[in-house]
């Protein structure tokens, strides 16, 4: 069994972008949701900082991040997020997480 691939992304809105940024990311989570090897594929929203999202994504697999990436929604997402958002993305496997074999 291959280990399952988190993603953490943290975007942070440019001045004025806010909106449209909540919407091309909101845009993405129910085709995300739907694709093979999606375990979850969340978008939360900073209290104290409402400009900032966090994403947490959780696929099965690496061939599901591919799979994912591949997307048409995700090229979409891909070519409009530089001008929306500044933003970091980090990329993890397990290695002892609760309910899923450790790598």
């Amino acid at each position: 069994m291959t280990s399952p691939v988190k993603t953490v992304a943290v975007f942070e809105a440019k001045e004025g972008l806010q909106g449209e940024l909540e919407k091309l990311l909101r845009s993405m989570i129910a085709p995300s949701r739907a694709e093979p090897g999606n375990l979850r594929y969340d978008l939360w929203q900073d209290i104290d900082i409402p400009r900032r999202f966090v994403l947490d994504e959780l696929y099965q697999n690496g061939k599901a991040v591919a799979a994912h990436r591949a997307t048409p929604h995700f090229q979409h997402y891909l070519s409009r997020i530089n001008t929306l958002a500044e933003r970091t993305a980090t990329v993890v496997h397990a290695v002892d997480v609760a309910g899923v074999i450790s790598a």
